[in-house]
């Protein structure tokens, strides 16, 4: 199922306006992505909690990862390098950290504030492998830009 990213922009932009609370930024983007499409078994946020750490923050699915130190997995490797990690199979991603055994695919963002600092990364997880494309890396990240614009 393709997603209407124009569409999915416009629905979290109304529902966000004016908001600057993270947690409920991210909850709200986790809920809106999680149901734009099929291909999305786990949606959701790992936030920075310290240094090279971050901690699970709101997401839709089972269950996921309490802790990520920087050093491991796709989302550490995101938020290490504050580049987005598109992985068409987890199994190939050396240090891949099983969160869920479902997984096959992975989609993770960098997360910034207005001034440049890092938030955390969104996370999307699939159970079909080669599930994400560039277009949903490139219009998911124009997303979480303009979500998180206000966030000081």
């Amino acid at each position: 199922m393709t997603v209407d990213y124009p569409t999915l922009a416009q629905t979290i932009a109304a529902l966000t306006e004016g908001e600057t609370d993270t947690v409920s930024l991210m909850a709200t983007v986790a809920c809106e992505v999680h149901h734009a499409s099929d291909r999305f078994d786990w949606t959701g946020f790992y936030r920075v909690a310290g240094p090279d750490l971050l901690k699970i923050g709101p997401y839709q699915g089972g269950h996921g990862c309490l802790n990520i130190p920087f050093s491991r997995g796709v989302c550490g490797a995101a938020a290490r390098t504050g580049e987005v990690q598109l992985v068409p199979d987890v199994e190939a991603f050396s240090g891949h950290i099983a969160c869920a055994s479902s997984t096959r695919s992975e989609l993770v963002l960098p997360v910034w504030n207005s001034k440049g600092r890092l938030l955390g990364v969104f996370d999307i997880d699939s159970d079909k492998a080669n599930a994400f494309t560039q277009e949903d890396a490139d219009a998911l990240a124009d997303i979480l830009k303009a979500a998180f614009a206000a966030v000081l």
